[in-house]
């Protein structure tokens, strides 16, 4: 039934693009401010396809369609998608601009929303159309919707105040320093789009897009330390209206493009990273003078101050405590037998729950028993849900949003039976290498990421291994769980983010993996800010990494052979330290489980009982 309705569906889209003149339609996974999570009501590639990731695109044509997915979801695009009626195509080794730069014909007219794209897109796939002489079309309305009958609609949950305590700045502050920016580039205003930015700006939080608490809006801020927020009226509450007080005006969310088309003849900024495609139409027509530059919110967003430093430890030792009554239950109940996926996964979400501070989670709980595991952002459903089998392995990787901070941790459990063989736990000591060595770095002022990601591959890489995603994401303080413009990664492929300078206050990941396709996956995160270091005689600004989770790793997967005494150090080190911030959270045998996991490693090699 599930493929015969995605059937259904291209041929409703088909149909509904002859009838507009399109030859084909681009649908990506976005909405209007380029998020990496979206509502329900932005959901449209999920809704034509059945594919469940949070990055994709897919190409319709009249003939034949395509959907384009990262190494992250090699083997998940596989299992959500039918075949019959998609290409799989891989990122970045191939793009949907050199797809259609092959696959249309010439006059073909292909559409895209440009309230779901961005500038440099529409410009890159524009160019390889025209040399096959075909065209890059924009349509007032999407397609896609027009054949969605029960589309969600946007939602309108209030918008409520992240008060100064937690955001350590008041939004006056925030404003104040982005009228200074507009005012030494000689501007009149700048348009900030991307959900998290406004949040942040002007300290406010909502609960329009699932997992990550922001609010359906717009800012247009301008020089003189004013602003207009853009949100539907349904979202304002007295409050708020008094949080943003006298200089944010407030308007309707749908009078945004208009007061777009009101910037004539105005020296104004936009971020083509987070400003679709149809901002700088609107702003072009206008007669606007249009500067493109990063969003300025974003790298203040990045550098985490004091209170939001403080806040993060305090989340992380919160839920840190969650996760180990979790993997003590789990510990327990596992080789047992009769704990599956989605148990596992609803069991850890109650133990962030009875902390008693948790909003939300911060992403879809990634809980992949055994083979599922090696499917790198694998979503349980109820038809893939898999038993947690006594002498395998389980990969959660799961997080949660609390007011004073955002989680991020992940796990690979041994489940109790026969006993690790010696492939798993070297690959296993080989990520753990790897997720040390980067903990460890030390390194100069003006570090980018991707020149720290070989330092977390180089023990796989010595095995010819390797991991198909990212070392190290940002996060943000009660925010994005995938928050730029910090990353650690390779720079192969234009991945945004690699090439920034690492700054003092950036938090980011840090979650080396092995994935062995249809045995098993192993990641360990935790995440990590990056903080001044000062080294005896040190020429020059130094910096390093404070590790922010403190959870035990499992013992039982760790091959002590392979751990140099400096690896031993680090190992003791961390699991004392967690014991230290955990033990007064915890009481009973949870207290206990801790303390036997935190307990040292054997000065010899003779392994780990």
């Amino acid at each position: 039934m599930l493929m015969h309705t995605h059937e259904a569906r291209i041929k409703a889209l088909r149909d509904e693009l002859k009838a507009r003149g399109l030859d084909g339609f681009v649908i990506p996974i976005s909405d209007e401010h380029m998020s990496e999570y979206v509502g329900g009501y932005a959901q449209r590639l999920e809704w034509l396809t059945g594919f469940a990731g949070s990055a994709g695109t897919a190409v319709v044509l009249a003939d034949s369609a395509a959907i384009f997915v990262d190494g992250r979801y090699t083997l998940q695009v596989r299992d959500q998608v039918d075949g019959r009626f998609y290409e799989y195509e891989s990122v970045p080794q191939t793009s949907p601009a050199q797809w259609l730069g092959t696959r249309a014909s010439a006059g073909a007219r292909i559409g895209y929303d440009p309230w779901l794209h961005g500038k440099p897109w529409v410009t890159a796939t524009a160019k390889a159309l025209a040399e096959r002489g075909a065209a890059l079309v924009p349509v007032d309305s999407n397609p896609l919707d027009a054949v969605w009958a029960d589309r969600p609609a946007p939602s309108l949950a209030p918008a409520f105040i992240q008060n100064d305590e937690l955001a350590g700045e008041s939004s006056q502050a925030k404003r104040e320093a982005l009228s200074a920016w507009l005012s030494e580039r000689q501007l009149d205003a700048v348009v900030i789009a991307a959900l998290d930015s406004v949040a942040w700006l002007l300290n406010i939080r909502g609960a329009d897009v699932s997992r990550t608490p922001v609010a359906l809006s717009y800012v247009i801020a301008e020089a003189d330390g004013t602003a207009t927020l853009f949100i539907a009226p349904e979202k304002v509450t007295p409050e708020l209206r008094a949080h943003l007080g006298n200089a944010v005006r407030i308007a309707p969310h749908d009078g945004f493009a208009p007061a777009l088309a009101q910037l004539a003849g105005k020296r104004v900024s936009a971020d083509p990273d987070s400003c679709v495609q149809a901002i700088f139409a609107a702003l072009n027509a206008a007669g606007a003078q249009v500067t493109e530059a990063r969003d300025p919110t974003v790298l203040a967003k990045a550098c985490k101050n004091a209170a939001e430093q403080a806040g993060q430890r305090a989340a992380q030792a919160r839920d840190g405590a969650a996760v180990v009554r979790f993997l003590h239950w789990l510990s327990v109940a596992a080789p047992q037998g009769g704990i599956d996926e989605i148990t596992a996964a609803e069991r850890l979400h109650q133990f962030r729950r009875d902390t008693g501070d948790l909003r939300d989670l911060s992403f879809d709980t990634i809980s992949g028993a055994g083979a599922n595991g090696a499917i790198v952002h694998y979503r349980v459903s109820e038809e893939t849900n898999a038993p947690l089998v006594p002498g395998s392995v389980y990969l959660v990787d799961s997080g949660g949003q609390y007011p004073d901070g955002t989680t991020d941790i992940t796990r690979t459990v041994w489940i109790e039976g026969a006993e690790p063989d010696a492939e798993l736990k070297d690959r296993f000591t080989r990520v753990l290498k790897g997720h040390i060595a980067l903990a460890r770095a030390v390194f100069p002022k003006g570090t980018n990421g991707s020149q720290l990601d070989t330092l977390a591959r180089q023990f796989l890489w010595a095995q010819g291994l390797d991991y198909a995603h990212g070392t190290g994401h940002g996060v943000g303080s009660f925010l994005a769980v995938h928050e730029g413009p910090q990353r650690i990664a390779r720079s192969s492929g234009g991945q945004a983010g690699t090439g920034q300078e690492l700054l003092p206050g950036m938090i980011l990941s840090n979650e080396p993996g092995y994935y062995k396709t249809g045995a098993y996956g192993i990641r360990i995160e935790n995440l990590q800010l990056v903080e001044p270091r000062v080294l005896p005689g040190a020429e020059g600004e130094f910096l390093g990494f404070e590790t922010l989770t403190h959870v035990p790793i499992d013992r039982r997967l760790v091959d002590t052979a392979l751990l140099s005494s400096d690896e031993r150090e680090w190992w003791n080190s961390y699991h004392a330290r967690a014991r230290e911030i955990l033990a007064s959270r915890l009481e009973g045998a949870a207290l206990e489980w801790l303390v036997a996991q935190c307990a040292p490693l054997p000065a010899s090699d003779a392994g780990i009982a």
